[in-house]
């Protein structure tokens, strides 16, 4: 995949990669350049990426990184999850698979692979020591045992080909992914806190989930935050309020410091603090006693949360002055997109429960909200499907036709087709329905049914249901 995507011109960080990254990208070239066939799916792959680009830049990388750690071996590199457990950006780009076999297969990239795999060995064995001396150190300070991880994974994968400042993280189930890839320059060559930070999410969302109860009595606290410079998930979802407030304070009190100068730490925790994570500071406070008694974390964390005060924690936040805007957090940058698609489930459902008004609101909703990430095709696509549904048949077209600019979601695009192409045989119109039948087969979606109903409507014009006779 990241051989693909430097092939379509992703240069982000390259002067700050190892000159491994650019070797390999000049040896791919090369080898596309060869034959007719290679230059093709290269030319494939490319056009694949440009129109599955999303509104927000930042997003485009990631999605493919989040896809390629559910793929499996080459050369079919089928992905290892069905379609609908995939992570939301992960399925918006599944399309690209078929594309990626037949690039990986006539540009030879197996034996350029096979060329420099003792390099990427020799990058693992570089940074072996130094984390595993971060995730070490971690559990020592938590107190927790080497063996409490068994039937999980925390995977961290090095790949010299993606740009050194950007680190992508992934939890599917109880399994965490990290992908990074060392810098040339620089003081850190690997981004170690990244990385001790994944592995934190990774400690501790167990232990979130097995206190659910404990943690939803502090859902009031939530009502403090609402003007924070936070992602939404964090304003709706108290676990994750609450678990990333913990794990800021253990990266503050872990910070080194001065003897008898604690200012570096102070200062990262009212810095968590003013971006919202407002129970920065209680755990701040609970670990400096933590740290002094034999228990460890995992029977601690309960007494943790039964500690909280909610009114004090509640006034304590109406002191802080929040800061204008937060960082990113490293670990799953699909958060916002669950919250998003978690509006728009709720918006299918009213559909299928016949509230076409309700439907229609929530739609509109994920639509027009500025602090949404979430791509505009099903959005649009739903206020399409109620528009069908109130019988207002020009309305449909026109959200369909929108729909069909701005989907990067193959099965979205591909019904959005289906949908027009029945529409315009409806209208008589049976050129222009031919032509979105067939638009729907070339958008990528592997899926029975949307095969079927292409296939169906290319086969023979679309005729409506007859309403019962009485």
């Amino acid at each position: 995949m990241a051989a693909a995507l430097n092939s379509c011109g992703y240069d982000a960080g390259l002067d700050n990669s190892l000159p491994l990254r650019q070797t390999i990208r000049t040896e791919v070239q090369q080898a596309i350049q060869k034959t007719p066939e290679a230059t093709r799916a290269q030319q494939l792959v490319c056009k694949f990426q440009r129109e599955h680009t999303p509104a927000d830049p930042a997003r485009d990388i990631p999605q493919y990184i989040s896809l390629a750690i559910d793929m499996g071996e080459a050369p079919a590199f089928k992905p290892t999850l069905p379609e609908a457990d995939l992570p939301p950006d992960a399925a918006q780009v599944l399309g690209i698979v078929n594309l990626l076999q037949n690039f990986y297969q006539t540009s030879g990239l197996h034996a350029i692979w096979q060329k420099h795999q003792p390099e990427y060995e020799e990058q693992i064995q570089r940074f072996h020591d130094p984390v595993a001396n971060v995730i070490t150190q971690t559990d020592l300070y938590l107190k927790l045992p080497f063996s409490s991880y068994l039937g999980r994974k925390f995977v961290i994968y090095l790949e010299p080909l993606l740009a050194p400042s950007q680190i992508n993280s992934r939890n599917y189930g109880d399994n965490y992914f990290l992908v990074a890839s060392p810098s040339e320059q620089g003081a850190e060559p690997l981004r170690l806190h990244e990385i001790r930070h994944t592995y934190l999410h990774y400690v501790l969302d167990p232990m979130a989930l097995k206190h659910a109860r404990s943690i939803k009595r502090l859902d009031p606290i939530l009502e403090s935050v609402q003007t924070a410079p936070l992602e939404p998930s964090y304003k709706e979802d108290i676990t994750l309020l609450v678990n990333e407030s913990l794990i800021r304070a253990i990266e503050a009190r872990t910070l080194p410091a001065a003897r008898n100068n604690e200012e570096p730490r102070l200062a990262s925790m009212q810095h968590s603090m003013e971006e919202g994570f407002i129970l920065t500071r209680y755990f701040y406070d609970t670990l400096a006693k933590f740290e002094k008694e034999a228990t460890g974390l995992k029977d601690a964390y309960g007494d943790f949360l039964y500690n909280i005060d909610i009114n004090h924690e509640k006034k304590r936040a109406a002191e802080i002055t929040f800061a204008s805007h937060a960082a990113p957090e490293v670990v799953s940058a699909s958060k916002q997109l669950a919250h998003d698609d978690k509006l728009l489930d709720h918006a299918e459902q009213r559909l299928v429960d016949g509230d076409v008004a309700g439907a229609q609101k929530l739609a509109q909703e994920a639509l027009s909200d500025p602090r949404s990430n979430q791509e505009p095709g099903r959005a649009l696509f739903i206020l399409a499907r109620a528009a069908t549904r109130a019988g207002d048949m020009e309305g449909a077209r026109s959200y369909f036709e929108k729909a069909v600019q701005a989907a990067h979601d193959p099965r979205t695009l591909a019904w959005s087709h289906i949908y027009l192409g029945r529409i315009f045989d409806i209208q008589e119109k049976r050129d222009v329905a031919v032509s979105h039948y067939r638009a729907a087969l070339e958008a990528g979606d592997p899926t029975p049914d949307t095969k079927a109903a292409a296939e169906k409507g290319l086969a023979n014009p679309y005729a409506p249901p007859r309403a019962p006779q009485h």
